[in-house]
């Protein structure tokens, strides 16, 4: 009640199970079903982003773009976090859940095992061999991330980074993966409702090829923290829509009980001292996903700009 009273759906309580966890999520090793999940912030409709391959939501059928009804027989209306919490548990055991499959104008029961989960929030291929053009898709910013990025990058001439529907994570990863790409400067900053400022920092080390960022609008949060460090640099372009707009910063604060309290204490801001709370990154070259598009439009695009910055 106390943090519903603040008026902020980003505040929210973690009870002692919820934020054991909670803080097994941010590692990206769990047991639960294997499958990220974003939370509309206006309708609250909790929608699957990827099913992991060979985790047991892909193996029982759930797809990506399943909207989750129900868990546990109970309709889906909570915190992301709570409905996410309750799709964990032990290895072995079981959890039932209720997706609304919109292509198919139909609700969907499943019973699905839960296992042991190594989240791979990093995926990348070689989209040109000969001219070395790699794309890196991240889902997820967790502690797991940096060194799946680090892999990726090797032995590449041009980049195409996919943050689309990626709801953002640690701030203090975005922040390394930033200082790998980008030369030496300011890569963002906060400030405290007393006007408090903190930054960070990039050393001369970056990432010296044409690089493109593709987002979309559900790219929330630490996703437009890395597309707008890139922007504000002149590092790359940036290609898609308009992303969900949080420029705010959230902190944990463990209480003696086991219990947590996750509260907004800053806004962050871009190189240039952009604050986009609300607005989002504006995109450098913008271009919609067609609906019921035969190809990935805006991966086309990306490809398109990669190849005119490597002129």
């Amino acid at each position: 009640g106390l943090l519903e009273g603040l008026n902020d759906p980003y505040s929210v309580y973690y009870t002692a199970e919820e934020y054991r966890k909670m803080m097994e999520q941010t590692s990206g090793t769990y047991s639960g079903i294997g499958a990220l999940v974003s939370q509309n912030a206006e309708t609250g409709i909790i929608t699957v982003v990827k099913a992991f391959a060979d985790a047991p939501a892909a193996k029982a059928g759930v797809k990506n773009g399943d909207i989750i009804y129900k868990v546990k027989g109970k309709e889906v209306t909570v915190d992301i976090n709570n409905v996410v919490t309750e799709m964990k548990g032990e290895k072995g055991t079981t959890v039932d859940i209720t997706v609304y499959r919109e292509s198919e104008k139909k609700y969907i029961d499943f019973t699905i095992t839960r296992d042991q989960v190594n989240e791979p929030t990093v995926e990348y291929k070689m989209l040109d061999k000969k001219k070395k053009i790699g794309y890196i898709q991240i889902s997820q910013f967790e502690e797991v991330t940096y060194d799946q990025f680090t892999k990726a990058l090797d032995d590449l001439k041009a980049v195409i980074f996919d943050v689309r529907s990626n709801p953002g994570g640690l701030y203090e990863t975005v922040c390394k993966m930033l200082d790998e790409i980008l030369p030496e400067g300011n890569l963002v900053s906060t400030k405290d409702k007393y006007g408090n400022e903190e930054k960070q920092t990039s050393d001369s080390k970056c990432l010296d090829m044409p690089m493109v960022v593709l987002q979309n609008k559900d790219s929330a949060s630490a996703s437009e923290i890395f597309a707008g460090a890139i922007q504000d640099f002149n590092a790359g372009k940036i290609v898609g829509t308009q992303p969900f707009g949080k420029g705010i910063e959230q902190t944990i604060l463990p209480l003696s009980d086991g219990s947590a309290v996750k509260l907004t204490v800053q806004d962050y801001y871009t190189p240039s001292g952009k604050n986009i709370h609300g607005k989002g990154i504006t995109p450098d070259v913008e271009v919609e996903l067609e609906e019921n598009a035969t190809s990935d439009t805006q991966l086309e695009k990306a490809k398109e700009t990669i190849m005119e910055l490597m002129k």
